[in-house]
């Protein structure tokens, strides 16, 4: 019988917004690849804020496009778990600048991170708006060399699909770095593009949204990467 993988998709699901079902095709793609079932659960963010059961009973957490969130405390909750717990965790787009703000908060003792979108007037804000937006623009990004996210592709340079119209503060980038939240992909201009935590079994942002890229004959190897890890 072939394995089951129970994936609980963090962000309040829009049908309409294509990120979301894209993300569903990605991992049905990257399942078919590995021979699994996934069995998928959209988790609306409010009621994360009290009751993470849904999240526990995951082997995999995949944090969604689509911000602001209904509950930015339910979306860090059930975040939380997944680097705590060593949950084979994703985000990617807004999940991406989510994971930042919890590692922020709760790693690096930054208690009042802030993400613009929520309050753009924060004294510390890690997520701030870009100068020039990223939505529907296909760039080219750089991986470190030996990192976990450059084993995945199999190379260095990638190019990859954005919805965003906010990333990582370049203030607070090296910060994040250096802090243990590993910046691993960059723009042309040096800035984030993709954080993972070393030593994790899988605990990877992306400002990007990998699953826009995905087919069935060429599932995403950064969601490949996700389900190998849980399995």
């Amino acid at each position: 019988m072939e394995r089951s993988l129970r994936v609980a998709v963090i962000g309040d699901r829009d049908p309409a917004f294509p990120p979301h079902p894209a993300t569903d095709d990605a991992l049905r793609h990257a399942a078919a690849h590995l021979g699994v079932e996934v069995v998928v659960r959209w988790l609306a963010t409010e009621p994360l804020e009290s009751d993470l059961t849904e999240v526990r009973a995951a082997d995999v957490l995949w944090c969604a496009p689509g911000s602001p969130y209904r509950s930015l405390r339910g979306a860090l909750a059930a975040l939380r778990h997944g680097r705590e717990r060593h949950v084979p965790t994703l985000g990617t787009c807004g999940g991406c600048q989510h994971m930042v703000i919890e590692y922020a908060r709760h790693v690096l003792g930054y208690e009042d991170a802030q993400h613009a979108e929520y309050d753009p007037y924060a004294s510390t804000l890690f997520v701030s708006e870009l100068t020039c937006s990223l939505a529907g623009r296909t760039m080219p990004v750089t991986l470190t060399g030996g990192s976990r996210v450059a084993a995945w592709y199999g190379r260095t340079e990638v190019e990859e699909e954005y919805y965003c119209n906010f990333g990582i503060d370049p203030g607070r980038q090296a910060t994040l770095h250096e802090g243990g939240f590993a910046v691993t992909g960059v723009d042309g201009d040096g800035e984030a593009r993709v954080l993972e935590i070393p030593g994790h079994p899988y605990y990877v942002a992306t400002l990007f949204v990998p699953q826009a890229r995905s087919r069935p004959e060429a599932p995403h190897p950064l969601v490949v990467g996700l389900l190998r890890a849980a399995l």
